[in-house]
């Protein structure tokens, strides 16, 4: 089976399923010059395992946009002008609220204790404004998104032929029932998120007993659903170790991608930069993606291999909007450039992409000159 990635008089780019893996085959003139800069998009692909095909369309990652599709049309000509050097917020998360029924020791929000909310119509004027930008993939975070009243008023916002919209949860609240509420209002995929294949290790974590058993029920009431289905790990010293028994628990759930991230000295870790993971841990992560290619079992997105090809996000193709509206580079940069109910987001990102900074090669929150140079503005 094969599916075109992109096709153009000068150039064709198609994806060939060749024994459950990708394969990338790239023709007509211009592909040789092409493939030189486009190579770094289509390595995250070769050879890889899709995270589904279906009878008519191919889903290389939870993360974007299936193949064929308009919205995965508007995400590769989003990559081609990136080359010239025009960017575009591919993918947009939108915390519409703090309200939260766990504690978690690392949430990324700031403590502002506001209980803050967009309200509906910000929110519906956020997606309207980055959709127009150029953006594929809306994000509802929080805090818990599903504590939010009306969230599949503001799923069913999201324009289908322009993009695919995503919920991250911890899965506190998302019964069968909902679940498919939520498809049915037009939630492409389900990001469900662990911090251990324990049960007492990710209470902990998560500061409320029965956190885990919510995270597996909402797993398994997303796959019945016919949801995409990504379980999402931000790895840390603490469970580095558990890699083995993650990708075992991911199996047995039958998701169709794991998801795996590193811990980012930011929110209630900000004071926490000298525990991130060290080189040790690193070579384990390593370890581990250099054997479960070959396994059975989900898709592994591994996002800091990801990020040393392209490069870090913030602010290049990543955008973040805060409860109170403000708005960041990236979930994990918590420097305000301005808010969304007194700015235009075009406005915003046009002052972020003048800064040289959001080009950065690695994570920036784990620049120690990026941190002390602009997290004062914090202080």
């Amino acid at each position: 089976m094969k599916y075109d990635f992109y096709k153009s008089p000068f150039l064709r780019v198609s994806i060939k399923i060749d024994e459950g893996r990708m394969r990338i085959i790239t023709s007509r003139p211009a592909s040789i010059i092409m493939r030189k800069n486009i190579g770094k998009i289509l390595s995250i692909f070769e050879g890889e395992k899709p995270a589904k095909i279906d009878s008519d369309r191919l889903i290389c990652s939870t993360w974007l946009p299936p193949i064929p599709s308009l919205g995965f049309d508007r995400l590769v000509k989003s990559q081609l002008l990136s080359i010239l050097g025009k960017m575009v917020p591919d993918q947009v998360t939108i915390s519409i609220t703090e309200e939260c029924p766990n504690n978690c020791i690392h949430c990324a929000l700031p403590d502002t204790k506001n209980q803050a909310k967009l309200t509906p119509e910000a929110v519906k004027f956020t997606i309207d404004q980055v959709l127009e930008m150029g953006t594929t993939f809306v994000i509802f975070d929080g805090g818990e998104p599903l504590t939010y009243p009306g969230l599949e008023y503001l799923i069913n916002h999201v324009d289908p032929a322009k993009a695919i919209c995503g919920m991250f949860t911890s899965g506190v609240g998302l019964t069968e029932e909902r679940a498919r509420s939520l498809k049915e209002a037009g939630l492409y995929s389900l990001t469900v998120s662990f911090d251990s294949a324990f049960e007492d290790q990710h209470d902990y974590v998560r500061g409320r007993k029965g956190v885990f058993n919510s995270a597996v029920e909402a797993i398994k009431n997303g796959l019945k659903a016919d949801l995409l289905v990504n379980m999402y790990v931000v790895l840390s010293k603490d469970n580095v170790n558990e890699l083995e028994q993650i990708y075992t628990l991911a199996s047995e759930l039958g998701v169709h991608e794991l998801s795996l991230y590193e811990i980012v000295p930011t929110g209630r870790w900000m004071n926490h930069a000298s525990e991130i993971m060290n080189p040790i841990n690193v070579r384990k992560f390593d370890n581990f993606l250099s054997t479960v290619r070959e396994k059975e079992g989900p898709r592994v997105f591994a996002i800091p291999q990801v990020m040393k090809a392209t490069g870090c996000m913030a602010g290049r193709k990543w955008l973040h909007i805060t409860p109170e509206g403000n708005i960041l580079p990236c979930a994990c940069i918590p420097i305000p450039y301005g808010n969304v109910y007194r700015d235009k987001i075009k406005d915003i990102w046009k002052k972020i992409r003048e800064d040289p900074v959001y080009n950065a090669k690695y994570c920036l929150m784990r620049n120690p000159e990026f941190r002390e140079k602009y997290l004062k503005v914090l202080e």
